[in-house]
């Protein structure tokens, strides 16, 4: 006797419930809560931008653009994410580009610190109660401050007292320190040029450890290939402590560009990412011919008590992942024990979320196709409890700043699957079918998690489908990954010749 659909059913529930109860549902292991980034607003800035700031004065949240032009875009940014032109600052020499911006409280007052890359000098505004800016000092550079072509700038607070550190790049490479007046102005107190052993040629990422009531200055060495630490005495003063070239096996370090830092769980962490020289086509612009691509990747160093930096961990570019061309890093801790590290790509027009914890180990969350190619423009910014990126491109097409939330929700790609078996399949080819496709988070990483069920509705609108299964994954790139894994695949020459119709639906949960 042919069985009909509904008894076959009703005998199919009996040898799930009994033989294999646990195939409905499969978890992924290591599954985490996704974070994600969600446009949220857009405006038109003076020029492309080269690089980005974020900062609180007088109760307000700011950010700052600069680019080529000669010109620094101020902004509200509101609880929301909008972002409100508040205003249009020349520089001194109407050029720019405004390549280095660090803004930072002295003595009471909010001041701006500008890197006017093409003026080959350091202009100081200060930040008045409405959020504007007004110019109090220009430092121009000298044969001995080497602040040509600058780059990068770092405040650093020890005490009563408060230091700006300069990097520079190209003609005359070195690190500078200068003590930051009440007024704005800038008092030259050392000055390091590069040799052979420092890496602070083309210095394009600076960050600050307390160690132990000790500071410490870590720089990349863009031309030199290498990351360098310097212990900042309470007068200014600075020394090297050691340095770390690239190599080819567990550093990832030509072309090393951005840098920042975090402490979670008490240790403390330098992130270096680099642009690789094979990513320039500008001649003569790259010093070391000789460097050797061996991959794209973010390093992670451990900083010792004594301020050296230790090769610790390294996140290595894959498939799944866009990490060529990094431009920015931009670290924002969540606790004590974890942090969000994005980073910018110039190559990959893309912004790279990462995950850090307490032992200095990095995991991939989402990519974000930005479609425009970051230069150092990436800054963050909490407001009420939401958190924000800022992204603006080198494109000088574009002239446009953005800004991303950061979706800290369990909010993933859900995929739809539903089964409409032929008459003539037997229940257990039907189990068989189940069972091979539940089993596949088991082969396909990708898939967070997995669900399935029997179609119990009784308002007769199932359209004849029987099974359905509900595949959870991170993005959009995870799900394509999972649709053409070889094991899947399999499965679906497997089951497809047993089905009358399939459904497939993909959403996000709003």
């Amino acid at each position: 006797m042919i069985l009909q659909k509904p008894v076959r059913i009703y005998l199919y529930i009996i040898l799930v419930s009994v033989v294999t109860p646990a195939i409905w549902a499969q978890p992924a292991a290591g599954a985490q809560m996704d974070m994600r980034l969600t446009l949220t607003d857009q405006a038109p800035t003076a020029h492309n931008t080269v690089t980005s700031f974020c900062y609180q004065s007088h109760g307000s949240d700011y950010v700052y653009a600069g680019g080529d032009g000669g010109y620094i875009d101020v902004f509200l940014l509101g609880k929301g994410g909008q972002l409100m032109p508040h205003g249009r600052h020349k520089l001194f020499n109407e050029k720019g580009p405004a390549r280095g911006l660090y803004a930072d409280q002295v003595a009471g007052t909010d001041f701006l610190f500008v890197g006017n890359k093409g003026g080959n000098a350091v202009e100081v505004f200060r930040i008045n109660t409405e959020g504007q800016l007004e110019r109090v000092f220009v430092l121009h550079d000298t044969d001995s401050t080497y602040v040509g072509v600058v780059i990068t700038l770092r405040v650093i607070h020890i005490g009563e007292s408060s230091y700006l550190f300069v990097g520079g790049l190209e003609e005359s490479p070195g690190l500078s320190c200068f003590r930051i007046q009440p007024t704005g102005e800038l008092v030259h107190v050392q000055s390091m040029a590069d040799t052979d052993d420092l890496h602070t040629d083309g210095i394009i990422g600076m960050y600050a450890h307390t160690i132990e009531g000790n500071t410490y200055l870590f720089t990349g060495g863009f031309q030199d290939n290498g990351v360098s630490s310097f212990r900042v005495h309470d007068d200014g003063t600075f020394e090297n402590v050691n340095n770390i070239a690239d190599n080819r096996t567990d550093r990832f370090l030509t072309g090393a560009y951005p840098v920042d830092g975090v402490t979670l769980g008490g240790n403390h962490y330098v992130l270096v990412g680099h642009r690789h020289h094979k990513y320039y086509k500008r001649s003569g612009f790259i010093k070391q011919k000789d460097f050797f691509y061996h991959g794209d990747g973010v390093s992670v160093f451990r900083v010792a008590s004594d301020g050296r930096l230790v090769p610790h961990h390294v996140f290595i570019d894959n498939e799944q992942t866009k990490l060529s061309g990094q431009t920015r890093i931009e670290v924002l801790p969540m606790s004590d024990q974890e942090a969000i590290v994005a980073v910018g790509t110039r190559d990959d027009k893309s912004i790279q979320l990462l995950k850090m914890t307490e032992d200095g180990k990095l995991t991939a969350l989402h990519a974000y196709d930005t479609g425009y190619p970051i230069y150092y423009g990436v800054a963050s910014q909490r407001v009420e409890g939401s958190l924000f990126f800022i992204a603006g491109s080198v494109d000088f097409g574009l002239k446009k700043l953005y800004s991303y939330e950061v979706k800290t929700s369990p909010e993933r790609l859900q995929h739809i699957v539903g089964f409409q078996f032929k008459d003539e399949v037997t229940p257990t080819q039907i189990e068989e079918a189940v069972k091979v496709f539940m089993a596949m988070p088991d082969d396909i990483p990708q898939i967070l998690s997995m669900k399935g069920g029997l179609n119990v509705s009784k308002q007769g609108f199932g359209k004849g489908f029987t099974h359905c299964f509900n595949l959870t994954f991170a993005d959009e790139q995870s799900r394509d990954t999972y649709i053409d894994h070889p094991a899947h695949l399999k499965v679906v020459d497997q089951i497809r010749p047993l089905l009358d119709d399939i459904l497939v639906f993909d959403y996000w949960p709003q």
